[in-house]
C-alpha cells in the first residue's frame, strides 16, 4: 500500500512547497505593511495589571497593495473604470492611490479629490454598474500620519452580483472629504453618522449634523485619541473612570 504522507520518488522534503495562489478564490499575494505597534491593553501600565496584558506588544497591520493579475473579475473591473476614467479626462493613476486584493475582496484606495467621479463611473457604467451603496463607515489609524482617518465605502452590483470597497483618506489635521450623497443618496444619513463619531467633514453634504451624540457633544467618540473613560455621562451628572482605575490588583 502506498504511504500517502510519504515523500515523492526524487523529490527531498525541502523542494516540496505549497502551490502558489493565483487568485483570490485560491488565496492571496497581498503583502503586509506595519504601520504601527501596540503595547499593553486598556492603557494599563506598571505593576497595577497582574494579568499580563501590560505586556503584551503586537504590530498593526495593513494589507499592502497588490500587483496584476487580480484574480476573478477584479481585472476586468478595473480595465474598464480606467477606460471611463479617460474618456472623462482623468485618468487611474491620478485617482486610484492603490488596489488591495485581500481574502478575497477588492478594495479601490481612492485619492479624496476624485471620489465623486469614481463613484459616478462606478454606478453609471453598463459594465460596472454598482447601483447600490451600504454605507459609509469610519476607521481612525493613529500612526498612519497623515493618513489617520479612513471614510470606507461598500459598494454593490445588483446588475452583476459584485462587490468592492472604496478607502479614502484623510489627515487629522484636513479631515475633509466630498460627499457622495449626490451619486449615492442613502449615504446622507451615513455621511452624518462618520462625521458624528469620527470628525471627517463631508464636503458638500446637503446637511452635516450628529445624528446620534447631543449637538454640544465634545469630540467624537469612536476615534481612537478619544478618552475610553472619564468623560462626563450626559444628563446624568456622573463620571465613568478610566478603564485602569475600574479595578485594581493587588
Amino acid at each position: 500500500m502506498t504511504d500517502p504522507d510519504a515523500t515523492p520518488t526524487g523529490v527531498t522534503p525541502t523542494e516540496l512547497s505549497p502551490a502558489e495562489p493565483t487568485g483570490p478564490e485560491q488565496g492571496d499575494r497581498t503583502t503586509v505593511d506595519v504601520v504601527g505597534v501596540r503595547t499593553g491593553m486598556f492603557g494599563a501600565e506598571g505593576s497595577g495589571d497582574t494579568s499580563g496584558y501590560d505586556n503584551l506588544v503586537s504590530p498593526i497591520v495593513m494589507p499592502g497593495p497588490s500587483d496584476r493579475p487580480y484574480g476573478s473579475w477584479f481585472d476586468e473591473a478595473a480595465d474598464v473604470l480606467a477606460e471611463v476614467l479617460e474618456d472623462a479626462g482623468s485618468s487611474w493613476d491620478a485617482a486610484i492611490e492603490k488596489v488591495v486584493v485581500y481574502r478575497g475582496e477588492l478594495t479601490l484606495h481612492v485619492r479624496r479629490e476624485h471620489l465623486v467621479e469614481v463613484c459616478q463611473a462606478l454606478r453609471d457604467d453598463q459594465d460596472l454598474r454598482f447601483e447600490l451603496s451600504l454605507g459609509v463607515s469610519g476607521v481612525h489609524y493613529p500612526g498612519e500620519l497623515g493618513r489617520e482617518l479612513h471614510a470606507v465605502y461598500h459598494l454593490v452590483s445588483v446588475t452583476h452580483s459584485h462587490r468592492l470597497r472604496l478607502d479614502v483618506a484623510a489627515p487629522d489635521a484636513d479631515p475633509h472629504v466630498p460627499s457622495t450623497v449626490s451619486v449615492y443618496p442613502t449615504n446622507d444619513w451615513h455621511e452624518r453618522e462618520t462625521w458624528d463619531f469620527f470628525g471627517i467633514v463631508f464636503d458638500g453634504h446637503p446637511a452635516l449634523a450628529r445624528i446620534e451624540m447631543p449637538d454640544d457633544w465634545p469630540g467624537h467618540p469612536q476615534r481612537k485619541d478619544y478618552p475610553l473613560g472619564g468623560i462626563p455621562v450626559e444628563y446624568k451628572g456622573a463620571t465613568v473612570p478610566p478603564p485602569d482605575e475600574r479595578r485594581l490588583y493587588h
